[in-house]
């Protein structure tokens, strides 16, 4: 580290456990593929998904992203993965750790990569 340079600090969300605590991850398993993750949705902006072995290798999306069961390269997210997890929150299968934000219909609610 060099001196005389500021170095903002930055609180990694992913690891703040504070609004989370008391809410571990569920099972989930996709509706299209009924691959089982691991979720926490901490806001409606905000979700965390962990994959297993077993779930990467069900997965029709990833299998279809690189023909390689999602094993090698990137891969963005699975569309109805992120699907199966919002109607899961609306329809309270598992819990919102911080519901406050656009939660009054399932049009207002945001995208986001599962």
């Amino acid at each position: 580290m060099r001196t005389g340079h500021r170095i903002d600090a930055r609180i990694d969300n992913r690891l703040d456990t504070r609004r989370a605590d008391g809410v571990p991850m569920r099972p989930l398993a996709c509706e299209r593929c009924a691959a089982e993750v691991l979720v926490r949705k901490s806001s409606w902006q905000q979700t965390s998904v962990q994959w297993n072995a077993r779930a990467t290798a069900a997965c029709a999306e990833r299998d279809a992203a690189d023909g390689t069961g999602g094993a090698e390269g990137a891969f963005e997210g699975c569309r109805s993965l992120r699907d199966t997890i919002r109607e899961a929150a609306l329809r309270g299968r598992i819990e919102v750790v911080d519901p406050a934000g656009p939660a009054t219909g399932t049009d207002s609610l945001p995208d986001h990569p599962a």
